[in-house]
């Protein structure tokens, strides 16, 4: 009853006409960044950050989670009429979601892509509602040694999940550690990193990083891409409308995709990539038609897609809020935000600040219901955003960065800061290096640095409390595992070798 209660409060914060105002704002904008191809929601928020100097807490994140939920139903419009995922986790949505499309049932595919995703983010915000308080109680029970164990497990996790290697991911990782380090040690009061600049003194801004990286890394690297020709978009034919045949085929993936994508997205090592390919595979197994799928298309391999997609960005949400930990790179650029509010994400979030917290999980119902009112009839001006020439788009974004960057505190470094990294960003995307561990590296590096000493302090100095506490133990061996798991089996198997063929005819 007390999360009833809590949850009641929150809906009168969200339902304030300011914060209606806000959210409305963060769900346009989300969809209309999603439908644009190579831009997400991580650019997007990171655009944002600097709103953070000027707009209350609870309005910022209500902007912000309503442009993440945007983005997920936006990215399916691009990749079921233009074949072209405009976010990574819409991938799977393109291959039956086009192919639909070309044969006269765009319409069913986007109502389905919008209505699961509807019930998706529903429920995905359910779990977060119920689920919360009780990640929480558990938290409590961490200590320091925990809780570097707990970071160490997300830092191996998430670079090797982000990146196509996990040698780049940790490199990324390491860099965002590095960064996180520059400034004046709390503990001996030494600047570290700093090259004599007293602007670097207060540590870098995590701001322009996730700017530099995000907006303007992203942006030139999108731009240098950029192809000569235009792809055909598929016209819109046909009713919007579902047929009864469609809603049946459509409601079971729903669900299933929504079981699959929730609990995945929670993970430390979550994300909307692995659930999506997930929901697609079961579909495919579990269809009555299967010979619909990679032909004229199939219904169940976009609404189950889609419904994971949507699930696992409301379960992205639980470590952030409870852990304070990043399991994608819109939630690490979300933390960012925090941080600029001098808010620590983590168990006691809750208690401190109720108001942000439970104002934020409101919006979220009120964001689905807007996303389906803003998605299903306005589809056409959705396509006509596809129309925006690139480079007044990328110039307009580069501009914003600059700008709003530059408008924090007024210095050339961290103009400077902002385009060297943007040139880091653009490297690390050209030789396929993910940069959101950079950031997670950055906002996590320092707090598991803080814990690990506090473990040393009560410890008197005997690191063995990491292993003796059998929680940490835990963490540490998990993280042990997901880092040289894979290599081992790949040993084992090369040892084995493979195994002979049975001829016809031997004994």
């Amino acid at each position: 009853m007390d999360t009833l209660a809590q949850l009641a409060n929150g809906f009168s914060v969200a339902f304030s006409p300011n914060n209606l105002l806000w959210c409305l704002v963060g769900t346009t904008l989300g969809t209309a960044i999603g439908v644009l191809p190579g831009l997400g929601p991580a650019l997007t928020i990171a655009l944002l950050l600097p709103i953070t100097f000027q707009v209350a807490p609870e309005a910022a994140f209500i902007l912000f989670a309503g442009i993440y939920y945007g983005a997920m139903y936006g990215g399916s419009t691009t990749s079921i009429l233009l074949n072209t995922p405009g976010e990574s986790a819409t991938i799977v949505t393109a291959l039956e979601g086009n192919k639909m499309a070309r044969s006269g049932r765009a319409g069913a595919a986007l109502a389905t892509s919008a209505i699961g995703s509807f019930v998706a983010g529903t429920i995905g915000t359910m779990g977060v509602t119920f689920l919360a308080p009780i990640v929480v109680s558990l938290a409590l029970l961490f200590g320091p040694a925990e809780y570097f164990s707990l970071m160490v497990l997300a830092f191996v996790t998430v670079s090797a999940v982000l990146g196509s290697s996990a040698v780049r991911g940790l490199a990324s990782l390491f860099l965002g550690f590095y960064l996180g380090m520059i400034g004046i040690d709390l503990q001996t009061g030494q600047p570290r990193f700093t090259f004599g600049l007293t602007e670097l003194l207060d540590g870098t801004n995590v701001i322009v990083v996730a700017v530099g990286l995000f907006a303007v890394g992203e942006t030139l690297y999108v731009a240098a891409r950029r192809h000569a020709g235009k792809d055909e978009i598929v016209p819109l034919r046909g009713s919007l409308y579902m047929t009864r045949e469609e809603w049946a085929r459509s409601w079971k993936p729903w669900l299933r995709g929504t079981a699959i994508g929730f609990p995945i997205g929670a993970m430390p090592a979550g994300g909307a990539e692995i659930p999506t390919f997930l929901s697609y595979v079961l579909e495919k197994r579990l269809a009555k038609k299967p010979e619909e799928f990679g032909t004229v298309g199939a219904i169940e391999g976009v609404a189950g897609p889609e419904a994971a997609n949507n699930a696992s960005a409301a379960g992205v949400l639980v470590p952030m809020l409870t852990l304070g930990l990043p399991t994608s790179a819109t939630a690490a650029i979300m933390l960012s935000a925090f941080q600029s509010y001098g808010i620590q994400p983590g168990p006691l979030l809750l208690d401190t600040q109720p108001a942000l917290v439970w104002g934020l999980i409101a919006s979220l119902y009120v964001a689905n219901v807007l996303l389906v009112v803003l998605n299903l009839p306005l589809v056409g001006l959705w396509v006509r955003i596809l129309k925006i020439p690139a480079p007044q788009l990328y110039a307009g974004i580069l501009v914003f960065a600059t700008v709003g960057t530059y408008g924090i505190s007024q210095s050339p470094i961290d103009l400077i800061l902002l385009y060297v990294l943007g040139g880091v960003g653009f490297l690390m995307r050209r030789f396929d290096f993910p940069t959101a561990p950079v950031v997670i590296g950055m906002i996590l590096g320092p707090m598991a640095e803080t814990e690990f000493r506090r473990a040393m302090t009560i410890s008197n100095g005997d690191w063995t409390v990491l292993f003796t506490h059998p929680l940490s133990a835990v963490l540490l061996a998990l993280a042990f595992a997901a880092l040289f798991g894979p290599r081992l089996y790949q040993l084992i198997r090369a040892w084995r070798g493979p195994r002979p063929e049975h001829v016809p005819g031997d004994a």
